[in-house]
This record gives structure tokens, sequence and C-alpha cells, in this order.
């Protein structure tokens, strides 16, 4: 599955930040966290790297295309107009959706982080600091905080819905590989495949407006919760 993009402009040194953004490498914590992966493996739902392609795709299509997607594109045109009401609205609505504690305190602390990055980042750019200011007194959330610094970078919605989900995707893939357990191989195979389906993910979520955006993924709610109380754990979600 997947879907022609057209070209979009964009600057060298807005790509390079784009890449910083989508990385593991950014010290924001996502490589701890599985979302739910590790209650499903626990639960023997997912045993295999058939399995594991499988539920991250629908992971992909069902709630990140379908909520953290397009809240991300929206807020980016927010921030850029400017608009704190509308960028705290969809913070708001970020915080609202998640279905368990941790899923919760996941995308706080990620937000957090990368509100604190974006602040060492921008130290010397006045033009900044006001929207990263008004970014940390709204309880960040992480989609949030990363529409922001595509908005500074001056990234493209498109192209930033594709880094977000290949960061999401990427770290996901890397607590497969670890709590399966999976082969590099395995895992490389899973990314591509994931790598197909993002275009298409992150058109459908341009497409949606406010009354479109929906979070509804009751066994991952059900999964999460049972996580937190999951005897033996190597991830925080």
């Amino acid at each position: 599955m997947s879907a022609s993009l057209p070209a979009t402009d964009l600057s060298a040194a807005s790509l390079l930040r784009l890449i910083w953004l989508a990385s593991p490498a950014l010290p924001v914590g996502g490589f701890s966290y599985s979302e739910g992966l590790e209650a499903a493996i626990e639960s023997d739902r997912i045993t295999s790297e058939a399995g594991t392609a499988d539920w991250l795709s629908d992971q992909l299509h069902l709630s990140q295309a379908r909520a953290d997607l397009p809240a991300l594109a929206q807020a980016i045109v927010s921030w850029r107009e400017g608009d704190l009401a509308r960028a705290a609205a969809l913070n708001a609505w970020v915080l609202h959706t998640r279905e368990s504690s941790e899923l919760r305190l996941q995308t706080e602390q990620m937000g957090r982080s990368l509100t604190d990055w974006l602040r060492n980042q921008y130290a010397d750019a006045p033009h900044a600091q006001p929207r990263i200011t008004a970014l940390a007194g709204m309880n960040p959330s992480y989609p949030i905080a990363f529409a922001l610094a595509c908005a500074l970078a001056e990234v493209p919605a498109r192209e930033a819905l594709m880094a977000a989900a290949f960061g999401w995707a990427e770290n996901m893939v890397q607590a497969a590989i670890k709590a399966v357990p999976l082969g590099q191989s395995a895992g490389q195979r899973i990314l591509a495949r994931l790598a197909r389906e993002i275009p298409t993910a992150a058109e459908h979520a341009l497409t949606l407006g406010d009354d479109q955006r929906q979070s509804f993924t009751p066994m991952l709610a059900i999964l999460s919760a049972q996580h937190e109380a999951q005897y033996s754990r190597l991830f925080r979600s």
C-alpha cells in the first residue's frame, strides 16, 4: 500500500533538521516505550515477524493516521500563524485522547523533553522563544511539540508527517526486536513494509479536520492498562 505524493521544495537546512527530528538519537526517550506492544507480546497476541508487522501496520493506520498525525499537521499551521489558542486546543485534544495513564505520561514526558531541546536549539533565536515559552506553558504533548519543531525548521506538513511516522516506526520496530524477540533482518523487513505504507497514512491524515480526527483503539487501551501492572517489563508503555 503506497501513495504518490507530489514533490515539495525543501531546503538543505530544513531537510537536515527534519532528519534530526526523526532520529531515534533525538534525546526525547522514544526508545523506552512500546505503546502496548510489550503487553501484546506478553499475552501471546504477537509471537512472530508477520504478527509484529501486521500489528504495527494496524497501529499506523488506525491510530497514528487518525489521531496524532492529523493533530500534528493542524498544529504546524497554528504555530506558523501564531495561533496559540488553536495550538493549545490541539494539545488538549491529544492529552485527553490518551486512554491509559502510561500513554498519557509518555506523550507528556516526550513533549517536555522535546520542548527542552527546542529551548536549547533556539536559545539565540528571539523570534522562536515566545512560541517555545507558550508550548512549555501548555503541558506539551509530543505531537504538538514536534509540530512546533517542524514549524521553526520551515518543514512542510506532508514531510513532517512522514518523518514523524517513520521515527515512530523505527522506535516500535526496535522495541519488537528486543521484546518478541526478532533478528535485525526481520526488523528491517518490518520497517520496509511500514515505510511503504507511511505515505498513505500521511496523505490520509492531511485530509482530516477536527470532526474527522479520532482516537478509538480499544484493544490498545486495554493492553496498555494491563501493561501498567505487568509483572516484568522492559518498556515504560
